[in-house]
């Protein structure tokens, strides 16, 4: 199975490996995200749960909501992803925490009633005031 995605945290602690392309991408203007990373808006990568795993380390937990936590370096902070608690059919990486960003390009946003009004990306790509699918956490 080659690998398809592999990214990690700052201080090189934790590394992590995707054997399988993303099915969605975008970004998350919810508050959650907002306050996980301390930016505006979090671009991410979702990919099948059973294609990710890590390589090297083994991330702290944050159970940030009733359904899901995320996963980050305990030693420089780096938030690694998102996964619901339960049953997780995908994992949400940070974009920001691969090796090549630019690879997963944000194809939607969600959560875009919540945004912070000062801030918005020059794109014209889908804007969802909630979840993109009612059957998906953040």
């Amino acid at each position: 199975m080659s690998v398809v995605l592999k990214g990690g945290c700052l201080c090189g602690a934790l590394r992590y490996e995707a054997h399988e392309p993303p099915v969605d991408t975008g970004y998350c203007h919810c508050s959650i995200c907002r306050r996980s990373t301390g930016a505006p808006v979090l671009a991410w990568a979702s990919v099948p749960a059973p294609s990710f795993a890590y390589v090297h380390g083994t991330p702290a937990l944050y159970h940030s909501s009733s359904w899901g936590h995320r996963e980050f370096c305990a030693q420089c902070g780096t938030q690694i992803c998102y996964r619901q608690t339960k049953n997780a059919v995908n994992v949400d990486l940070n974009t920001g925490s691969l090796d090549d960003p630019g690879s997963c390009p944000p194809q939607m946003h969600i959560y875009f009633a919540d945004r912070i009004a000062w801030f918005d990306t020059a794109d014209a790509l889908p804007r969802h005031p909630g979840r993109k699918d009612p059957g998906d956490g953040a």
